[in-house]
């Protein structure tokens, strides 16, 4: 079972600072195009991020738009917000729900979702809030990870983290990948009112300075801190170095696939 931060996504500010200087260039940053773009992020839209974690998508919506246009990034962890607001003070950074959005019907002509929608208390419920706030023709588009099985570097570490720390500790990092097999995100769009959504498997890499890195990023910027202690960390450091010489090059930097679904719902 993983823990209720591990479901959430919660993160110290400190972790998400983590999170914003390393996660986002190795993983998130380089799917905030694709979403867009499969979004039709343009200018003159009023755009809103939902679980925008330190805002990498809500930056690339506003590299997007027009002076003045509205982009508004959504979150509920408050060490995320602090972290994103350092970036950019055209965006209006809002702490809340996926669950019970804090606008009115039709205030967006866009809705996006990078990585999120995995650890929403209520995914139906956050999918239909979605829906009641963006404008007719406009639309939601949902990025979700592939199954961890198809990201080989994730599936290594989840495996020597399983060995080496437990279930629990195994099953917060395999919790972004919960939404992995297609059938089970088309039902959860379903139950959220986004039957008519087309989904679109895309190629993605992971890549990371040293294997160091990645660990450090799995264990200090996410919730594995609740698992692994300091001599936890340098255990699974070596551990890693040891047996995961597959996935780094000459110079030892680290990179393997990461693909992930994305889902393009329009209200017509």
């Amino acid at each position: 079972m993983t823990t209720q931060a591990a479901i959430a996504g919660q993160v110290s500010t400190t972790a998400a600072e983590i999170y914003d200087e390393f996660f986002v260039p190795a993983l998130f940053g380089a799917w905030a195009g694709p979403l867009c773009n499969r979004a039709q992020v343009s200018p003159g839209q009023a755009v809103l991020d939902v679980a925008c974690g330190t805002g990498a998508t809500t930056r690339e919506a506003v590299r997007r738009a027009s002076p003045g246009d509205r982009v508004t990034g959504l979150d509920r962890n408050e060490g995320m917000l602090a972290v994103a607001a350092t970036h950019a003070d055209e965006i209006e950074w809002v702490e809340g729900l996926a669950e019970a959005l804090p606008f009115a019907d039709g205030e967006f002509d866009t809705v996006l979702c990078q990585f999120g929608l995995m650890f929403f208390d209520n995914r139906a419920q956050a999918l239909n809030e979605m829906r009641r706030v963006v404008r007719p023709n406009g639309r939601i588009a949902l990025s979700v990870w592939d199954r961890a099985e198809n990201s080989p570097g994730y599936a290594e570490m989840i495996g020597l983290i399983d060995s080496m720390f437990g279930a629990q500790a195994a099953d917060a990092l395999r919790a972004p990948f919960n939404l992995g097999d297609r059938h089970e995100f088309q039902k959860v769009l379903n139950a959220g009112g986004l039957d008519a959504a087309h989904i679109t498997t895309e190629p993605g890499v992971a890549r990371f300075a040293s294997i160091r890195e990645w660990v450090r990023m799995d264990v200090r910027g996410w919730t594995l801190s609740d698992f692994i202690d300091d001599d936890g960390f340098e255990a699974l450091v070596a551990a890693a170095e040891e047996t995961f010489g597959q996935f780094t090059n000459p110079e030892g930097a680290v990179e393997f696939p990461a693909p992930a679904h994305i889902a393009v719902w329009e209200h017509h």
